[in-house]
């Protein structure tokens, strides 16, 4: 841990928090809900709680560790390679998991899409952050 670059890990946190804003309100907010079978009146209705954002927080935080420590010990020290990593992995732990229990669950083929492609514009994105913004001083 004590490689790992923390402030670039926290940025990444808040970008990612910024990008789920903007993912899933003003780009795909309507389509997702659609997709999901939700409505404006069922949210208001039941709004999330503190449970949903405390879980999102963690589901934020701990892969972007992981992201963090895997780049480190495969000395990735660039932002493309980062990047690279971070959307290797994204498709293929996240993305495609998505697609096939949404397959399963019969809910339609765009909102894979959606879901996964946050997670991989996310993933991707961060992969590039970490790989430029190496600490000062880590060693490998």
């Amino acid at each position: 841990m004590k490689s790992i670059n923390h402030a670039a890990v926290w940025v990444c946190v808040i970008l990612l928090t910024g990008l789920g804003f903007l993912w899933y309100e003003t780009l795909f907010g309507e389509l997702w809900m659609e997709m999901s079978g939700l409505s404006l009146a069922d949210i208001e209705a039941n709004p999330p709680g503190a449970g949903v954002w405390i879980t999102n927080f963690i589901a934020t935080v701990v892969p972007l560790y992981v992201l963090a420590w895997l780049l480190h010990n495969m000395n990735v020290e660039s932002g493309m390679g980062g990047a690279g990593i971070g959307l290797l992995i994204s498709f293929s732990f996240v993305f495609l998991t998505i697609m096939t229990g949404n397959m399963f669950a019969m809910k339609p083929y765009a909102l894979s899409w959606i879901t996964g492609g946050y997670g991989m514009v996310a993933m991707t994105l961060s992969g590039f952050i970490l790989g430029v913004w190496r600490k000062k001083g880590a060693t490998t």
